[in-house]
């Protein structure tokens, strides 16, 4: 039988499951995909359970419950009927953005290195992908680039801050930046803000909502398995303006219809009872610190990290010649025991992997001692 052609032929696995897969194999320590090894708080495991035994096991609503809606509506002051639409992830969140207003052949401008869904919704959508560079060392967009590529086929800008994989985090002169680009345009803005309640030494984080020039263009995506270390509860949510909004949810409805309904209702007692969220900037500014200062003296150069739970390390001391960022991401998991994420798959421009690799610290301070110590045994060329 012959098979039509792929729709995504550069497309392979996902590089945080074939790490996860290859630390798994040979018991490395796992660096690479961004989730906690430490247990969720009894609190919130005890909430669900509550939900599961009081009965909330059936569909819930499309647009979620609406309990956790207007416990996101209370937190980041938004209308929860109007503006609020709860996601089984951030990730679906983001992939139904790209399906509701992407049409075939529109162009969407993504910085890179991006999170690497970005692309491959986009070309599902049947729209073309047109990356903007985010210049090292700091990553911070490349606003003449930027110019040369907006256009009016633009239909959409792909932002996220903080970081992901960079832990670099957008000012408030960069988002001006980009509202001053897009005035007098039809074109939109998908920002990805999963890491929002994450950023360190006094950085702010400025949200498109709170940007009058930006606000009624943009969508916003948000995770609580980020802000609750519950990444496999895979919810998430959208908030955007109700005429944004109303699109959206036409995706929506048929690309998942509902969320788990109850971890919905535990998230959102839990969201409104707990300061964790405030806290989280703190937690893991903590972990960061631990692991940079236990790579102290190590042959890794320690990148700037400004928000995410991801450190950027630089590895111009250890990379052998003509050895690829992913060959050396493979070889430390390998033969020291630490898995990590080369930055190639997040960018499609040449010279942007920029000899990095990311490591997150969102785990146990026993976890990052024993691959900061395994680090240190790498040696240098």
């Amino acid at each position: 039988m012959l098979l039509p052609p792929s729709k995504l032929p550069e497309v392979g696995t996902t590089i945080f499951s074939v790490m996860t897969a290859l630390a798994q194999h040979h018991g490395a320590i796992n660096l690479a995909q961004g989730f906690p090894d430490y247990d969720v708080a009894e609190g919130l495991q005890d909430l669900v359970t509550n939900a599961i035994r009081s009965g909330l096991n059936q569909y819930a609503p499309m647009l979620g419950l609406p309990v956790l809606r207007e416990a996101v509506g209370s937190t980041y002051k938004v209308n929860p009927e109007t503006d609020v639409t709860i996601t089984p992830g951030g990730t679906a969140a983001l992939t139904t953005a790209i399906l509701a207003f992407v049409s075939t052949g529109d162009e969407v401008i993504i910085f890179e290195p991006a999170y690497d869904s970005y692309a491959p919704a986009v070309l599902l959508a049947g729209g073309r992908v047109c990356p903007v560079p985010l210049l090292p060392p700091n990553y911070q967009p490349d606003w003449s680039a930027f110019a040369r590529v907006l256009s009016s086929r633009t239909r959409l800008v792909i932002i996220n801050s903080p970081h992901n994989p960079t832990g670099s985090v957008w000012s408030r002169t960069d988002i001006d930046t980009l509202a001053g680009y897009l005035d007098g345009t039809s074109t939109l803005v998908l920002s990805d803000e999963v890491y929002e309640s994450i950023t360190f030494d006094g950085t702010e984080h400025v949200s498109v909502r709170h940007v009058p020039a930006l606000n009624q263009r943009s969508l916003s995506v948000l995770s609580f398995g980020k802000m609750f270390h519950v990444t496999g509860w895979k919810v998430g949510a959208c908030i955007a303006p109700q005429k944004l909004t109303e699109e959206f949810r036409k995706a929506h409805q048929f690309v998942s219809f509902s969320v788990h309904t109850p971890t919905q209702a535990a998230l959102a007692t839990w969201m409104t009872s707990t300061s964790l969220l405030a806290e989280l900037s703190e937690f893991f500014q903590k972990k960061r610190d631990l692991f940079r200062s236990a790579l102290e003296g190590s042959p890794f150069t320690i990148r700037q990290c400004r928000g995410s739970y991801f450190q950027l390390l630089g590895t111009e001391r250890v990379r052998r010649q003509n050895e690829s960022d992913r060959m050396l991401a493979e070889r430390l998991t390998i033969e020291n025991g630490v898995a990590s994420i080369p930055l190639s798959p997040f960018t499609s421009l040449p010279g942007m992997s920029d000899d990095a690799l990311r490591f997150c610290f969102a785990k146990k301070d026993e976890t990052l001692l024993a691959a900061a110590e395994r680090l240190h045994r790498v040696p240098a060329v």
